[in-house]
C-alpha cells in the first residue's frame, strides 16, 4: 500500500513544470506605444491650452512687430519701422530706466526679506501654522485688490501711512504721489504681495538641510551668522539662484502696481516697459509698436536667462 500510494506523487514530480512563453517583441512594442498614447492623451488638453493661449500669441506678436497692424484692416509689412519709432519715443528711455531700477530695488528688498523671514519661521517652536498662513495670506489676495488697498494706504491726506507718522510726530511723505518716492513705494507693494510663495519655498529648502550639519558647526564653535553663511546658504544655493532668476524675470514685467496705484506717474516716474506696451496697444492703438516692445523685452529676458543659467551651471560644475 505504501509503494502504491507513493507512485502517483513520484510521477507528478517527474513531470516538468509548464513555463510561460516568452513575450513577443511586437507585443511589448505595442504595450509601450499604447502607454505613450495614453500619456499624450492626458497631456493633450494642457498642450492645446499652451498652444492657444501662450505659443500662438507669442508667435503672432513677433509677426505683428514687423507689420503695420490696425484691427479691422488688413496688415501691411513695415519692416523695422515699428522698432525705429519705438526707439525714438521719449518714454522709451524712461520706461527701461524705471524697469531696471525697479528690478534692482526689488532684488535688494524683495530678495533678502523672504529669506530672513524663512529663517525666522524655521526657528519657531510655537504657532508655526499661524505665522505661515499670515505670511502667505497676501498671495491669496487678488493683485488689483492688493494694489487698491495700498493706494489708500499711501494717500498723502488721510492714508494710514501718514496717519501713523503723524501719531509719532514724524514728517509725512508723498509716497506714491512723489516723483522721488513713487518707485520705492511700488517695490514695497510688490514685495509684500508676492513674498509668501518665496518664503514657503525657502522654508521647505531649510527644513531639508540635515540637522547633523548644524550640530557639527555648533561643536566647532560657529555662531548663528557663521552657521547661516557656511551651512544654510551653501545647502540652499540652488534654490536661491533659481528664485533669483524667476524674481528678475517677474520684476522686469511689473505692470499691476504702476497701472492701479500711480498710472505711470508722477512725471513718468513709474512708467515701466509693460505699462508702455499697454499704452501703445490700448491708448495709442499702435499694436505694431506694442509688439515691437514686447519682442525687445522677450529677447532681453531670453538672453539674460540663457547667460545666467550658463554662468550658474559652470560655477556649479567647478
Amino acid at each position: 500500500m505504501t509503494k502504491t500510494a507513493e507512485r502517483p506523487s513520484a510521477q507528478r514530480a517527474a513531470v516538468p513544470p509548464r513555463t510561460r512563453p516568452a513575450p513577443r517583441p511586437d507585443g511589448r512594442w505595442r504595450r509601450t506605444l499604447t502607454d505613450q498614447l495614453h500619456a499624450y492623451a492626458f497631456l493633450l488638453g494642457g498642450l492645446l491650452c499652451f498652444a492657444l493661449f501662450s505659443w500662438y500669441p507669442a508667435v503672432r506678436a513677433v509677426v505683428i512687430a514687423f507689420q503695420k497692424y490696425t484691427p479691422g484692416s488688413p496688415p501691411q509689412w513695415a519692416g523695422t519701422a515699428n522698432f525705429t519709432r519705438v526707439l525714438h519715443d521719449p518714454e522709451f528711455t524712461a520706461a527701461w530706466r524705471n524697469t531696471l531700477t525697479f528690478t534692482a530695488l526689488a532684488l535688494l528688498l524683495g530678495f533678502a526679506v523672504p529669506f530672513l523671514l524663512a529663517l525666522v519661521l524655521n526657528e519657531l517652536r510655537h504657532a508655526r501654522a499661524f505665522f505661515r498662513v499670515a505670511v502667505y495670506l497676501p498671495v491669496m489676495i487678488p493683485p488689483v485688490v492688493s494694489a487698491l488697498l495700498w493706494k489708500w494706504f499711501y494717500d498723502p491726506g488721510a492714508g494710514l501711512a501718514n496717519e501713523a507718522l503723524r501719531a509719532v510726530h514724524l514728517p509725512t511723505s508723498n509716497w506714491s504721489n512723489g516723483a522721488d518716492t513713487a518707485l520705492i513705494s511700488l517695490v514695497i507693494v510688490a514685495t509684500w504681495a508676492n513674498m509668501g510663495g518665496t518664503v514657503l519655498i525657502y522654508l521647505a529648502a531649510l527644513q531639508s538641510i540635515p540637522g547633523e550639519l548644524y550640530e557639527a558647526a555648533e561643536l566647532d564653535g560657529a555662531n548663528l551668522l557663521q552657521r547661516v553663511r557656511h551651512v544654510t546658504v551653501p545647502q540652499t544655493r540652488f534654490v536661491i539662484l533659481m528664485l533669483m532668476l524667476l524674481q528678475i524675470i517677474a520684476t522686469m514685467q511689473v505692470f499691476t502696481e504702476p497701472f492701479v496705484i500711480t498710472g505711470g506717474g508722477p512725471e513718468n516716474a513709474t512708467v515701466t516697459v509693460l505699462y508702455l506696451i499697454y499704452k501703445y496697444a490700448f491708448l495709442y492703438n499702435d499694436f505694431g509698436g506694442a509688439c515691437a516692445l514686447s519682442v525687445m523685452l522677450l529677447v532681453l529676458l531670453g538672453v539674460f536667462s540663457a547667460g545666467y543659467l550658463r554662468l550658474t551651471r559652470s560655477e556649479g560644475d567647478a
